[in-house]
C-alpha cells in the first residue's frame, strides 16, 4: 500500500484493462470452444511473450523451484479462470460477463486493504463505493438476470473469484521476477493445464480462422496482461482493483461501436464515476503529503 501511484504505471494500467476488455469480443467471434480459445490465447500469447523477451534481452532461464511453485500457482488460477469465463461468455448477456468477471476486482482492491493490516482511510472506501456504484449504473441497463442465464451468470462470477487469485498469486511473484518473463512462464504452465481439457471437450480444438484467436493472445495477453503486470509491480492493489473496473465502460463503448448498443446518459454518468474514484485514489498521496 505504500507504493507510489505515478503517471505512467497508472497509464499502462488503464491500457491494459481497455485491452482486456475487447477479450469478450474475440471470444465470440473465435470458430473453437470457450475452452480452446482460452487455450491459444494462452498458448500463443507464450510465444509472443517469449520472442518479445527475448528481443529485449530479459532473461528466460526457468526460475528457481519457489518462485516456479507461485508461477505455477498463479497459472492454475488463471487457467481456470479463462475455462470459467469463456464459457460463461456464451452462455449470459455480455453485460453479465463483464460484471460478474470483474469480481476478481473489488477482491483484489480489498486484499490491497488486508495486506495494509489498517482500516481503510475515507477516501479509500469513498473510491471503492463510487466505483462499485459506477460499474452498477454502467451495466443496469444490460444486466438480465433470469434462469435463462443462470449458469453463465455462475461461471462468470466463479471466473472472477479465480482472478482474484491469480492477481495475488501474481502480486506476490512480481518482486522477484520482470513482468515479461513472469507472464510468459505463466501464460505457458496455464496453455499446459488447458490443453487437455481443451482436447476433452467436444467442440472444435484448432481453428480455420486464425484472425480471432491471434487478436485474442495479442490484445488480451500480451498487451492487456503485460501492461497489467507491470503496473501490478508499481501501483497499490486497491488503485490496480478500481482500474481494472474501468473494463464495462470499455466493453460498453464496445457494443456500442460493434453492435450497435446504445450508450445512454446514464452509461456515461457510470464510466465518470469509475475514473472519479481513479483521481481519488490516485490524489490521496499528494494531500497526505500536503498535511
Amino acid at each position: 500500500m505504500e507504493r507510489p501511484v505515478t503517471p505512467l504505471p497508472l497509464l499502462a494500467l488503464l491500457v491494459g484493462a481497455s485491452a482486456l476488455a475487447v477479450g469478450p469480443w474475440f471470444v465470440r467471434l473465435a470458430d473453437v470452444g470457450p475452452v480452446a480459445s482460452g487455450f491459444w490465447r494462452l498458448a500463443l500469447g507464450s510465444a509472443m511473450l517469449f520472442a518479445l523477451a527475448a528481443a529485449l534481452g530479459a532473461r528466460l532461464r526457468p526460475p528457481p523451484r519457489p518462485l516456479t511453485i507461485l508461477l505455477l500457482l498463479a497459472a492454475f488460477f488463471f487457467a481456470a479462470d479463462l475455462a470459467a469465463w469463456h464459457q460463461g461468455i456464451l452462455l449470459t448477456k455480455m453485460g453479465n460477463s463483464v460484471l460478474f468477471g470483474n469480481f476478481g476486482s473489488f477482491a483484489f482492491a480489498c486484499y490491497g486493504l488486508l495486506l495494509a493490516r489498517t482500516w481503510p482511510r475515507p477516501a479509500q472506501v469513498g473510491a471503492l463505493l463510487l466505483a462499485a456504484a459506477g460499474s452498477l449504473l454502467l451495466l443496469s441497463g444490460s444486466l438480465d438476470l433470469g434462469p435463462a442465464t443462470f449458469w453463465g451468470d455462475i461461471l462468470c462470477l466463479t471466473a472472477g473469484l479465480l482472478y482474484a487469485g491469480y492477481l495475488i498469486a501474481v502480486d506476490r511473484a512480481r518482486p522477484a521476477l520482470a513482468p515479461l518473463p513472469l507472464l510468459a512462464w505463466v501464460s505457458l504452465f496455464g496453455a499446459l493445464m488447458l490443453l487437455p481439457l481443451a482436447a476433452a471437450t467436444p467442440a472444435t480444438l484448432v481453428p480455420v480462422d486464425w484472425g480471432p484467436v491471434l487478436l485474442l493472445a495479442l490484445s488480451s495477453q500480451v498487451v492487456g496482461q503485460g501492461l497489467l503486470v507491470y503496473a501490478i509491480g508499481r501501483l497499490p492493489p486497491l488503485v490496480v482493483g478500481l482500474g481494472l473496473l474501468t473494463q464495462p465502460a470499455v466493453a460498453g463503448v464496445t457494443g456500442w461501436l460493434v453492435y450497435g448498443e446504445i450508450f445512454t446518459p446514464r452509461d456515461w454518468a457510470g464510466a465518470v464515476m469509475i475514473g472519479a474514484a481513479l483521481v481519488l485514489v490516485r490524489l490521496r498521496p499528494r494531500i497526505a503529503a500536503a498535511t
